[in-house]
């Protein structure tokens, strides 16, 4: 359903067996591609988030700034290939002729959140960013295209998928909290103590 003007809410986009296949499919992910802390461009304040990356680009976060890049941070190696669940999701929901090239792999524990943002570092502002939640619910925060603007929040919980694109691409959005009371039974250390994994697919440029 459209929740906002180019904003799409797919509530169950996957069922219980495709979310733990997706999550073995994650877990494989961080084996090759380590999670880690990402740090705040010029204040280096750690991020509550850890995050890696899959597909031909990652986006990484650090004193220099914000940016993407081919390699992971820290090992220095390739990003691994984005799961096919994943772009198969892309095909179906991006409405959009070229392949993501990146999928940032958020891991929240019960504390972290996600300050309101937009994401604009790319150059393909015509594709559209799509999200999928595994793991406890969050109060996900949907603002508009100022900082200032007026905001809603709702919950978002495992299996759903969400699309920003069009009118709806640049705005502004967060995690104000986890929900760890509201957890699906899925067993992965990921989502030990009620946490949560969001997967952002991006194209771009």
């Amino acid at each position: 359903m459209e929740i906002e003007a180019g904003v799409h809410l797919y509530r169950s986009y996957l069922d219980e067996s495709a979310q733990i296949a997706l999550l073995r499919d994650i877990e494989a992910v961080i084996a090759a591609a380590p999670l880690y802390l990402p740090t705040m461009p010029r204040s280096g304040k750690p991020f509550s988030v850890r995050m890696t990356n899959c597909g031909p680009l990652g986006w990484v976060s650090d004193k220099a700034g914000y940016r993407y890049q081919s390699r992971h941070p820290q090992t220095r190696e390739p990003w691994p290939a984005i799961p096919q669940a994943l772009l198969a999701a892309w095909e179906a929901l991006a409405d959009y002729p070229h392949p993501p090239q990146a999928c940032l792999v958020n891991v929240y524990d019960s504390a972290a959140r996600m300050g309101l943002h937009q994401d604009r570092d790319e150059a393909a502002l015509d594709a559209p960013i799509l999200s999928i939640s595994l793991g406890a619910d969050c109060r996900f925060r949907l603002g508009g295209a100022k900082r200032g603007d007026p905001s809603r929040a709702f919950a978002l919980s495992s299996g759903d998928a969400l699309t920003l694109g069009g009118p709806g691409r640049l705005r502004f959005h967060g995690v104000d909290k986890i929900l760890p009371e509201i957890a699906p039974r899925l067993v992965s250390p990921l989502l030990a103590q009620g946490g949560r994994v969001n997967l952002t697919l991006r194209r771009v440029g």
